[in-house]
């Protein structure tokens, strides 16, 4: 392929020049910004200053490098160009190795490593593609959905109980993901399982507690009596069904950070019991968002006190791993500062699976209470907390301190999780270790102007900045718990009456574009002019709201509150009564009777 077909396929007006022939010297770059350009020296003491083909749009840079014929050491170079683009622009990169003499070509989203290469890639895109690989989070997801119905159907008809399903999906994830086999006609159903048993021990090889996650996921999933009950023909029918129908997701790039067995949690736990069912996932979007408002890069050490299935930390990891520049540096995100905590033993096995699944970072992630593992917090020295702790925590859930306070009748924790945040605050305060917190919260929280809510509120901020508060859809969590939730941030170590602490900016977000579609949940919409979702959008316009700490009405609020104010954008901003229709008058009053229920503060008359 000529260059010049090149530059056409991707996109002549994002082409970028600074030297003759349309070639692109980072030296002159880095000058360019008064930067010092300090040059990369490959394994034969040779530098690379100047690259073929550079590209940007939109935050994402493409670098294209050709050769007549390229080999594995050109790799070195298009690394070192990489190394550069993200010293100078922080972008995020389309790394191209293309051939002259013929159409080959190899493509990596980030840095030169196995994990971002995309062998799949064998053809030139356009720019606008190349973005997407980063910012569309759609990918069929509504496909998944529909398929993610019909194996928990197949799940059902082989007799595999709902608690077991997502788990046991995961765990066959990750064998087909790595290369399982189980279509060779001398294999029992006893062979199968021993083979991803092998699977399973060799991914956790590194890791200090091989054995104990070893054990949970043989115990709860591969040696289950409904697990061993599978014949060989039933085995591989489930194997085949989501090695056909969900790996492909799971292995596609531009699916990076979601969650997928989040989903299958919500999915297949859609008919359980009201315990069961309480618990709120977080979902995809919302883990993305609160990793861009909190800062996620290269540099952060993330924290999920009650991580669930580990949507928070796939995506924290995700975000932070598009911010490296090398491999080393990816290595050490994985292996040294992403952080878990999960109470429930099932949901654990989750996470630990889940984190294997999207290239691991799993190795720090504990099984136990967040409350007896203070030491390892204080050890871990995390600057960004992420976390949806439980609403109705039981007794058994929270330290023996607390629970002596409630009344004797109470059976739930009477903060509703705000409890989780004076924790984390105050054990990172005790070291003096500055950090922020992002923190999904049921409204309550945010409106409670007396008792247990009203004393926490008062004391998290003595030494910490509420920062901001964010009212979601009220169906945020559907088809899971009903809570109506909001996201609080807080600058961990910040004093909120500080002089130099702004107001606390409040946003408006209830809707993030996604409705309601029976038998799939929450669906995201695409906006019909641009094909892309339409979410996209909205989370750009909330996180520019906040960086600008503007107020906009009807959307945004600034005001200066302590701990006996309620916590909510809806009493401080200002109406837009223009955008007001009958059916917003209709669903606020809906809402408002619906909390008044949920609070027992009105009743059904008889």
């Amino acid at each position: 392929m000529i260059r010049n077909d090149m530059i056409n396929i991707v996109g002549r007006a994002h082409l970028s020049t600074n030297v003759e022939n349309d070639e692109y010297s980072y030296p002159k770059a880095f000058s360019a910004v008064s930067l010092p350009f300090i040059p990369i020296k490959n394994s034969k003491g040779r530098t690379f200053e100047i690259l073929d083909l550079r590209f940007e749009k939109d935050g994402v840079s493409v670098l294209i490098e050709t050769k007549q014929s390229f080999t594995k050491a050109d790799e070195e170079q298009l690394s070192a160009y990489v190394e550069y683009e993200k010293a100078l622009t922080g972008n995020k990169v389309i790394a191209i190795l293309a051939n002259t003499s013929n159409d080959d070509i190899k493509v990596w989203r980030g840095v030169i490593s196995e994990g971002d290469f995309m062998p799949k890639e064998t053809k030139l895109r356009s720019i606008d593609e190349y973005v997407d690989f980063y910012t569309s989070k759609i990918n069929n997801k509504e496909k998944v959905m529909q398929n993610t119905y019909k194996l928990n159907e197949l799940l059902h008809r082989h007799s595999i109980p709902e608690k077991l399903r997502s788990q046991f999906v995961g765990t066959c994830l990750l064998a087909l993901k790595n290369g399982l086999d189980y279509l060779t006609p001398t294999l029992s159903a006893a062979q199968v399982r021993t083979r991803i048993k092998e699977v399973l021990e060799a991914l956790l090889n590194s890791d200090l507690n091989k054995a104990e996650k070893l054990a949970l996921l043989n115990r709860n999933v591969l040696d289950n009596q409904y697990v061993r009950q599978l014949n060989i023909a039933s085995f591989r029918e489930i194997l085949q069904y989501i090695e056909v129908n969900i790996l492909p997701f799971i292995n596609d790039k531009s699916t990076s950070g979601q969650d997928l067995l989040n989903l299958f949690f919500v999915t297949f736990n859609k008919y359980v019991g009201k315990s069961d069912k309480n618990q709120a996932f977080t979902p995809d979007h919302i883990t993305d968002f609160m990793s861009k408002i909190t800062g996620v890069n290269k540099h952060s050490v993330i924290l999920d006190p009650c991580c669930g299935s580990g949507s928070f930390l796939v995506r924290a990891m995700t975000q932070a791993l598009d911010d490296c520049a090398t491999e080393s540096e990816q290595d050490k995100v994985k292996k040294h500062q992403i952080f878990g905590i999960e109470f429930d033993e099932n949901i654990y096995g989750l996470a630990t699976t889940n984190m294997l699944i999207h290239s691991d970072g799993n190795s720090n992630i504990r099984k136990g209470s967040c409350f007896a593992l203070t030491d390892w917090i204080k050890e871990a020295r995390p600057n960004i907390i992420l976390m949806n702790p439980p609403y109705n925590g039981q007794r058994i859930h929270l330290p023996e301190k607390y629970v002596k306070t409630w009344a004797k009748d109470k059976k739930e924790d009477p903060s509703k999780g705000l409890y989780f945040v004076k924790y984390m605050a105050d054990t990172l305060n005790a070291i003096n270790h500055q950090a922020k917190l992002a923190v999904l919260l049921p409204v309550a929280c945010a409106i409670g102007t007396s008792g247990e809510i009203a004393r926490l509120k008062e004391e998290i901020l003595e030494e910490n900045t509420l920062d901001a508060v964010f009212t979601l859809p009220s169906d945020i969590f559907h088809p899971g718990a009903s809570a109506s939730a909001c996201c609080m941030v807080f600058k961990i170590g910040t004093k909120h009456n500080d002089a130099s602490t702004p107001d606390t900016f409040f946003g408006y977000c209830r809707d993030d574009g996604f409705k309601k579609k029976k038998n799939l949940g929450r669906v995201e919409q695409i906006d019909p002019i641009t094909g892309k979702s339409k979410w996209l959008e909205i989370e750009k316009r909330w996180i520019e709201l906040y960086r600008n700490r503007k107020a906009e009405p009807g959307s945004s609020a600034t005001h200066k509150v302590n701990g006996n104010d309620e916590w909510l954008c809806e009493a401080y901003m200002k109406t837009d009564y223009s955008k007001l229709t009958e059916q917003d008058f209709q669903q606020t009053i809906n809402d408002y009777l619906a909390y008044l229920v949920r609070e027992g503060r009105i009743y059904e008359s008889k």
